[in-house]
């Protein structure tokens, strides 16, 4: 719950600054630099995330350069091998080196510091800000491997971002995701509920590792299964219980939440949406579900058309009723929530903003609605 209640005030945080800050940001594009001097610089924008978490930082530069006491005592840091940059934050504020432990996170996050912490013993003082701990961090001891795994990335291009960070094939670590875990010796709680002939598509939870130097296929596979079973809780799957998925299905909501919302105070509204679909036995309509069945190594997920809904496979939730086969992704933790916790909500439909183009949508009722909407954003 500590978790919900951090994101839950990241989403507010950034809700009431967006609206002030994005047609100013939108024509910034300055360098990112990590010394701790004045207000956050933004980089170069590749991301409506980067856009978010910028402007969110940008409100926070004053307490960015607020330290967390006024001990200036050194105390002795300890970070673990394999310990993520989620966790590492959850310490430090309950050491007492930052005040805001979602900050510090988001602060590493966007200025790519996060696979660059490494595990070691740190000398830091409640004395230092942000920034400075952030650069302390980067001088580990003990000789580790950074990877980073993204949300919204379906398995083969985990199995390419793998491969890229480290020297483990391509090819190898495709394989023990798709079929070899089952003859792998893992043992975690959620994997005898996946169906028969399930990958392990939607499992591989998105977040940076840190493991010891050169690991294998399955050291990776294991810390990334174990990372899942801690972060999605016995109390969230029992919410999603009770709105009829089991933890196979709750992912698999969660994965096409994740590839349709750019903003995350949306996710729980776009998951009631689904969740009111579902319950009434219309078809999901999912238009990332269908780039997932046409998905191919030059484009993985492909430009959607009217015509693309008339693909022939079982991922097509225009003419499958309920949700497709499996995950289409692996979902962040956010997804997850939203989709186990959804907003209760009257809306069916809703379809990309064109008003605003900052990643939110029109959310409608009815049909007519939706129409009305649609035809609003040049359709026909």
């Amino acid at each position: 719950m500590k978790n919900i209640g951090r994101t839950a005030a990241f989403i507010i945080a950034l809700t009431a600054i967006i609206a002030a800050v994005y047609s100013v940001v939108l024509f910034v594009n300055r360098s990112a630099h990590g010394d701790g001097g004045g207000s956050i610089e933004l980089p170069g924008l590749s991301s409506p995330d980067d856009l978010l978490i910028g402007a969110y930082l940008d409100s926070k530069a004053a307490e960015l350069e607020q330290p967390a006491g006024d001990n200036d005592t050194p105390a002795t840091f300890v970070i673990e091998p394999g310990e993520t940059a989620a966790e590492i934050a959850a310490r430090l504020k309950e050491e007492g080196f930052v005040s805001d432990a979602e900050l510090f996170r988001r602060y590493v996050q966007y200025h790519e510091l996060d696979a660059g912490i490494e595990a070691g013993e740190f000398t830091l003082r409640q004395t230092m800000t942000i920034s400075e701990i952030a650069q302390a961090l980067q001088r580990g001891q003990r000789p580790e491997q950074a990877i980073t795994i993204q949300e919204g990335l379906r398995l083969e291009q985990i199995a390419a971002e793998v491969a890229e960070q480290t020297d483990i094939s391509q090819e190898e670590f495709l394989v023990l995701v798709t079929t070899g875990w089952r003859d792998a010796g893992l043992a975690l709680n959620f994997l005898p509920d996946l169906p028969p002939n399930a990958t392990l598509e939607g499992f591989l939870f998105p977040e940076t590792y840190r493991l010891p130097e050169n690991p294998t296929a399955l050291d990776l596979l294991n810390r990334m299964l174990e990372t899942f079973d801690t972060r999605v809780s016995a109390e969230m799957q029992a919410a999603a219980a009770n709105q009829g998925l089991n933890v196979y299905q709750l992912v698999t909501l969660a994965s096409i939440v994740e590839r349709e919302a750019v903003l995350d105070d949306e996710r729980p509204l776009i998951a009631g949406v689904y969740h009111n679909r579902l319950a009434d036995g219309w078809f999901l309509g999912a238009c990332p579900t269908v780039q997932y069945a046409l998905g191919a190594p030059d484009t993985w997920w492909p430009q959607f058309t009217l015509e693309a809904t008339e693909v022939d496979s079982a991922y097509n939730t225009y003419h499958n009723l309920g949700l497709p086969p499996g995950p289409i992704c692996s979902p962040g933790l956010a997804s997850i929530q939203a989709s186990a916790y959804p907003t209760e909500t009257d809306y069916f439909f809703f379809l990309a903003n064109c008003t605003k183009n900052d990643g939110s949508h029109l959310f409608a009722v009815t049909q007519e609605e939706h129409n009305a909407n649609y035809q609003m954003c040049g359709g026909e």
